[in-house]
């Protein structure tokens, strides 16, 4: 009797210890994931990124004209309250293949985004919060009254931050209008908007800040930044 207990014991404990290297197991996995999404991804997409961003201006510096390169790169965001040395890629499209690769995208659908250089609408970009370069992961810092600026080959787009909206939901397509209604204007102008999911580490809803454009300035031959971006 005493035997079959001890044994019985014996096999509890064998089943205990099991069960308790596979949750060590399994802990160790859900490690490495989480590093593989928060970390690893954000090295190999700024990596992709620097070097499309690289070869981008290596363009500009060859070419007379500006000229509209959809598939490496329209132009560089600036966002000092993401950071005094904050810049991004900006390439055409949100798609997860774009988005990946460490840059922000504009909208193509289903509302297309108008451009910089137009005479009017809304410049509507999304990029990661997290993952992937993570390019907006601090857009909760940016606060009205702040400097966007977006560089092209030979302008300069300085706006100025008057709305955000820190919570939407995900299928609210109507923030990217080329009169966004939802932050309070009415009327047309030349309107730039950042998209991201929020909560952070989810995709559950939108985080979206509105601006719009104040002032434009050639690029000089030493491309001398705005003032917006030295103070």
């Amino acid at each position: 009797m005493t035997t079959s207990t001890t044994g019985g014991r014996g096999r509890i404990a064998a089943t205990v210890s099991l069960l308790g290297e596979l949750l060590i197991t399994l802990g160790l996995l859900l490690g490495l994931f989480v590093a593989y999404s928060l970390w690893w991804t954000n090295v190999i997409a700024n990596r992709h990124e620097q070097q499309a961003s690289d070869q981008v201006r290596e363009k500009w510096s060859q070419a007379p004209a500006r000229g509209l390169d959809t598939q490496d790169g329209i132009g560089f965001l600036h966002v000092p309250a993401m950071g005094r040395d904050y810049e991004v890629l900006v390439k055409k499209g949100t798609s997860s293949k774009i988005l990946n690769g460490g840059v922000a995208g504009y909208y193509t659908e289903p509302t297309p985004s108008a451009l910089p250089w137009d005479r009017g609408g809304n410049f509507a970009l999304a990029a990661h919060r997290d993952g992937h370069g993570a390019k907006f992961h601090d857009i909760d810092r940016i606060h009205t009254g702040d400097a966007v600026v977006f560089e092209s080959k030979d302008t300069w787009y300085v706006y100025e931050v008057y709305k955000i909206l820190d919570q939407t939901s995900q299928y609210n397509v109507a923030v990217t209008d080329p009169v966004p209604t939802q932050s309070g204007t009415t009327r047309p102008g030349r309107y730039i908007t950042l998209t991201t999911c929020t909560p952070v580490y989810t995709s559950r809803y939108r985080y979206v800040v509105w601006g719009v454009l104040v002032r434009t300035q050639k690029v000089d031959a030493q491309r001398t930044p705005p003032a917006e971006l030295t103070r």
